[in-house]
């Protein structure tokens, strides 16, 4: 083999491997975890990939065929230490490192729970955009939402939520009723986002709203990006953002960010019992008046906010999940 032959050899080598990985996106390396730990990990490398394996402080725990794990692990409480591993069918091997702890609590919704999932893939969404805006009379903007992306996807069916450029602080509203659950008091609201431009959003909320009895109820909070860079949550009542002291800048881009919300409807309030995401848990404990109304719902809400020069951005959600009981 002459020179340029084996520099070519060399160079196409090292670009094979530059490729070569195991991205984990759940959990967060440096969170604390309840004793329900969700993994999700994918795998790149040359050939075909057969297996992945999780090892836990060096102890084989789950393996799967394929280049994806997406399972969850009942584990112990204390620090654990985890090796994402894959293989190919010529049995080479590539591997990732993370370390979590665990607090040995988790929100478990019990086995009598109604669970309404993958909210992003059934049909019957609502939208509006003006609406979206404060007293419901916002700026007229160009929204759209796509179902079934294989990419980037979870489980090869995101939706993609664009929003168009425009008058400053414009927004997009959609929402999913699920039918009236006037039994269900408690709510766990469970969903994985991704996005690629961390400057092109004010904020980004996540909302339950459940309406009986001439009250609404809305669990409404957002990632004031922009503005507070906290967790906002909104006091229904007097109609407004409540800041909650818990800081929320700009979330990773270009990876799955999984976020949960607890929340509660009791003695007659909405309360806000704690966030989560990427694996670190804040309680807020804060409760709201409702407001009336004459309708009964129970509904799942995502809106987008644009910033002061309204640039144009998308956001895809995955694995969307209501929880109530």
């Amino acid at each position: 083999m002459n020179n340029a032959l084996r520099t070519l050899a060399l160079l196409l080598a090292t670009s094979v491997a530059s490729f070569a990985g195991v991205t984990i996106s759940s959990p967060s390396s440096g969170s604390t975890q309840g004793s329900s730990v969700h993994f999700y990990a994918t795998a790149t490398m040359s050939g075909t990939i057969s297996t992945m394996q999780i090892y836990d402080n060096g102890s084989l725990k789950y393996t799967v065929s394929g280049a994806k794990i997406d399972h969850s692990l009942t584990m112990a409480s204390g620090s654990h230490s985890v090796t994402i591993k894959a293989w190919n069918t010529a049995g080479a091997n590539t591997y990732s490192k993370i370390s979590f702890s665990v607090s040995g609590s988790t929100s478990t919704a019990p086995s009598t729970s109604t669970i309404y999932g993958n909210i992003d893939q059934q049909s019957g969404w609502e939208n509006c955009g003006a609406c979206a805006g404060i007293g419901g009379a916002g700026s007229v903007v160009s929204y759209s939402m796509t179902q079934n992306q294989s990419s980037p996807s979870m489980d090869g069916k995101s939706t993609m939520y664009w929003i168009g450029s425009g008058k400053a602080y414009s927004n997009a509203l959609w929402w999913k009723q699920l039918g009236p659950n006037p039994a269900a008091a408690n709510f766990v609201y469970d969903l994985y986002f991704y996005y690629t431009d961390a400057g092109a959003p004010q904020s980004l909320e996540f909302d339950v709203n459940q309406a009986l009895n001439g009250q609404k109820y809305t669990f409404g909070t957002q990632c004031s990006m922009r503005g507070s860079k906290q967790w906002d949550v909104w006091d229904s009542y007097n109609k407004k953002w409540m800041s909650t002291g818990i800081a929320c800048p700009a979330p990773p881009t270009y990876k799955w960010n999984h976020l949960v919300w607890e929340f509660q409807r009791v003695n007659g309030k909405t309360k806000f019992i704690a966030v989560t995401l990427n694996g670190v848990k804040h309680y807020i404990n804060r409760s709201y008046a409702p407001h009336s109304t004459t309708i009964k719902e129970l509904d799942v809400a995502f809106q987008m906010d644009g910033n002061y020069v309204q640039k144009s951005y998308k956001v895809w959600l995955d694995k969307v999940t209501l929880k109530a009981w």
